[in-house]
């Protein structure tokens, strides 16, 4: 029989952590509990999980600050759960490495199919494809999930950029719409958010460019969406 996923809900508000964890663990999925960074650090200890929902408001370090500390060290899923209106706190927690995020108050459908669909990603990222790519001096295993310079230093990438640029190195040349890249990240049905796969694009030409600014990679079609323009070779 295959074991539950392990979920980690960090959360300091009693009421919506029982609530997370009650429709978490109706669906099936084994959960622990922490109400800051000092108690999520003891349950990584004893135990690894599969992914965390992460509150942006949390005592001490709040859920940006977690979210950099795990992303430098680990490709876990995070999903951040906030009650905050302003976008920006989305988009700085895309930037730095979560996956996907959910608002308060939330549909538990929409949660269920938020980790279903980040725990999807996680699982689809171990497949196999036929080869490594090279593509303007970096080499993309995209059955590790690795990337490699030329100078061979490893430069690690979370399951949403690995995504990403899976997408574009599968479509080089083509545009492809903000719409369709989300598509292929996330497989939502709502109503996409075009900053969403900016921030990613933005944290991917940060890794891969020369100079972000003018980037020469992935190239922004005005009005369209992006293009993966540096010419691909298998090896």
């Amino acid at each position: 029989m295959t074991e539950p996923h392990h979920l980690l809900i960090i959360e300091d508000d009693e009421v919506t952590r029982a609530k997370l964890s009650g429709h978490l663990e109706v669906a099936g999925y084994r959960v622990s509990e922490a109400v800051d960074g000092a108690e999520m650090e003891r349950v990584l200890l004893r135990d690894p999980v599969d992914l965390i929902l992460l509150d942006i408001n949390l005592p001490g370090e709040d859920g940006l600050d977690l979210t950099r500390k795990l992303r430098n060290r680990s490709n876990v899923g995070i999903i951040l759960v906030t009650s905050r209106t302003d976008e920006v706190d989305r988009i700085v927690g895309l930037e730095i490495g979560a996956d996907d995020y959910v608002t308060k108050p939330f549909n538990p459908r929409e949660l269920l199919a938020r980790v279903k669909s980040v725990l999807r990603r996680a699982s689809q990222s171990d497949r196999p494809f036929d080869q490594v790519r090279r593509f303007a001096g970096w080499g993309f295993d995209m059955l590790s999930r690795q990337l490699e310079s030329i100078e061979g230093e490893r430069v690690p990438l979370t399951r949403a950029e690995y995504e990403l640029l899976s997408a574009f190195i599968k479509r080089p040349g083509m545009v492809l719409s903000r719409d369709r890249l989300l598509d292929q990240l996330t497989h939502r049905t709502g109503e996409p958010c075009d900053r969403t796969i900016d921030a990613l694009v933005r944290r991917l030409r940060k890794k891969l460019e020369a100079d972000p600014k003018i980037p020469e990679i992935i190239i922004t079609a005005h009005g369209e969406g992006y293009v993966f323009a540096a010419e691909i070779s298998n090896y």
